[in-house]
């Protein structure tokens, strides 16, 4: 488990502030929490290493709510609820409800760490039927990590913790068109303090970001119809974890694009249809001249963003829906990305029940993978309940 640690710190870390080899022995329980938490090393296929795209604050990527969760993480398109903040903003003004709060529980790396998890809170208020406001909080914490000196003599705890928070507003522009617009701090606290004579201090990254969607809404009143939407999320600053500006790492700027369907029959039985597709815009690290990497850190995040296109790195989301009297929902999806994404692809399931103004939702992700290529959410349950605090329009 060690050596995979310190594999991957290297191949994220090579030309930042963590060259420094004590600092790997320090934090390596850490490293390995994001190893196998995001799959982002260097693998093989057919004997030829595949250079996977990296990001810093990567819990931004992992699916915010259990029911997207049961649907191979489709969230675009599919019909409005508390948690369509975290996905498009711009569904939230063709919500039924106008006030909702939403909370999920994810468990993380459950098989291996008890302390482990991510929980986010999402909410919105209809101002009318065409505006509303939203905000949204995500927070990961890394469990409590043992540090180590280079010798392996302990040098006490710490509890590695990340966060993020947004605000956002949301309208109609026309009968079936909806923009909305958020904006996102993240902090980021894996480290901090002096390394020994190194004369390096790391302390908690910060970074400002926002989101830009677009949704359409061309259903009938029972729900039947297509929709669609097109989201930009964490289009922002860097993040960096010292002063030193060369160091800095991109967060996991995307562009996502979903499409869905559903069928009404007999006015109780409804099947929804939902494809998402993601792009990552985020440029692969080069592995080539000390130059080129140089220029790799120092190019701005608006020309990161064009790069990002020479990459290979996409994934997909399939998710089916059926919804039995607006009361008991059946989930199903699949979920594959390409090798510069990391190469996952695993099979979801969810159920959900809603009960006077609560609803339930569950998710379990199938295992797939081994080793280091096995997801760190296979085999777990996700929980996440919502409550519409108002009646619907």
């Amino acid at each position: 488990m060690a050596e995979t640690l310190n594999e991957k710190f290297r191949f994220n870390q090579q030309t930042k502030m963590f060259k420094i080899k004590m600092m790997r022995k320090k934090l390596k329980a850490l490293t390995f929490l994001l190893i196998a938490g995001y799959n982002l090393i260097t693998i093989a296929d057919a004997q030829e290493p595949i250079n996977i795209v990296t990001t810093a604050v990567p819990f931004l990527r992992i699916s915010p709510d259990a029911r997207s969760g049961g649907m191979g993480d489709a969230g675009i398109a599919i019909s409005p609820d508390a948690n369509s903040g975290f996905w498009d903003l711009g569904k939230i003004p063709f919500a039924t409800q106008t006030d909702a709060v939403g909370l999920t529980y994810t468990p993380w790396l459950k098989d291996i760490a008890s302390d482990v998890y991510l929980v986010t809170l999402a909410g919105y208020h209809k101002l009318d039927e065409d505006q509303a406001f939203s905000a949204s909080l995500r927070y990961f914490n890394l469990g409590q990590i043992q540090f180590t000196d280079f010798n392996g003599g302990l040098q006490g705890t710490g509890r590695p913790h990340e966060f993020a928070f947004d605000l956002g507003y949301s309208r109609k522009i026309s009968s079936t068109l909806g923009v909305g617009v958020a904006l996102r701090y993240i902090n980021s606290a894996l480290a901090n303090g002096a390394v020994n004579n190194s004369g390096v201090v790391y302390k908690a990254g910060n970074a400002i970001a926002a989101d830009l969607s677009l949704y359409g809404n061309n259903t009938s009143d029972d729900g039947a119809g297509l929709t669609y939407g097109v989201a930009f999320s964490n289009l922002g600053s860097k993040i960096g974890y010292t002063n030193n500006a060369q160091s800095k790492d991109y967060i996991p700027a995307n562009l996502g694009a979903g499409i869905g369907y559903s069928w009404v029959f007999q006015e109780q039985n409804k099947f929804t249809l939902a494809l998402d597709v993601d792009k990552l815009l985020v440029p692969s690290l080069p592995d080539t001249s000390q130059q080129a990497i140089d220029d790799y850190h120092t190019q701005s995040v608006f020309t990161s963003w064009f790069k990002s296109f020479s990459d290979n790195a996409y994934s997909a989301s399939l998710g089916a829906e059926y919804v039995y009297n607006d009361q008991f929902a059946l989930r199903a999806g699949y979920y594959k990305e390409t090798k510069e994404m990391g190469n996952r692809s695993f099979f979801t399931a969810g159920v959900g029940l809603t009960y006077n103004v609560f609803q339930f939702n569950f998710s379990y992700l199938a295992p797939s993978g081994s080793g280091i290529t096995r997801n760190p959410l296979s085999n777990t349950l996700r929980f996440g309940v919502i409550f519409n605090l108002s009646a619907q329009e």
